[in-house]
């Protein structure tokens, strides 16, 4: 049989998306380097309700600002270590003597802005959850991020349809900001909610996301 028939008859693959050694079609940011495939393959966009689970993200999210997450996710067990676990409660009892100590600590992104601001996120964490007003609302931050969940997800057919921000990106980042969080615009907020699962930002044809 005629392998240049068949090459010609394979769609080639959308912008953004790359065939892998290993057979499998992964969007390029998770294609080239083992730390990302492996993210993706095993983590990205797998669903993390608990609120030390989504307090970690949302920390690491906001370090990863202006960075590649590359960075931010080679430094993952290091930034863990240094933020005891990433429990808030913890976290919100540190002091300016905690952030001197960070700001040198081997491993981690020596940004003191950055350090403050995820010290905040955890004391804005724990006053949420001991404020909760009504056994409506939400009764902790998982709670709270996935009540922002769209109705539908985006279908982005290339990576220029990705979307940077959604209508729920920018309310959820508004909410949190009245709340007492920073470094949580609407961009790193769907980054955050794509990577817990509340929303699908795939490019459709991934070994993930087939159709």
């Amino acid at each position: 049989m005629d392998t240049t028939l068949i090459q010609s008859t394979v769609a080639p693959l959308a912008s953004g998306l790359t065939l892998c050694d290993d057979g499998l079609v992964r969007p390029t940011w998770a294609s080239h380097d083992e730390l990302l495939r492996s993210y993706y393959d095993t983590e990205w966009g797998l669903p993390v309700h608990d609120e030390a689970g989504v307090f970690e993200r949302l920390v690491l999210e906001g370090f990863q600002a202006g960075l590649s997450w590359r960075t931010v996710l080679a430094k993952r067990e290091a930034f863990r270590a240094a933020f005891e676990g990433f429990i808030p409660d913890r976290v919100a009892a540190f002091t300016e003597q905690n952030v001197d100590c960070l700001v040198s600590t081997p491993g981690i992104i020596h940004n003191r802005r950055k350090i403050e601001a995820a010290i905040s996120n955890a004391r804005a964490t724990v006053a949420m959850r001991n404020d909760s007003p009504t056994a409506d609302g939400p009764s902790h931050l998982g709670e709270l991020v996935w009540s922002y969940r769209p109705t539908l997800n985006p279908l982005p057919r290339s990576k220029d349809e990705v979307p940077t921000q959604l209508p729920e990106s920018v309310a959820l980042a508004a909410d949190l900001k009245s709340l007492g969080f920073c470094f949580v615009g609407p961009t790193t907020m769907l980054a955050l909610m794509a990577a817990i699962g509340i929303v699908n930002t795939d490019i459709v044809g991934t070994h993930r996301r087939p159709r």
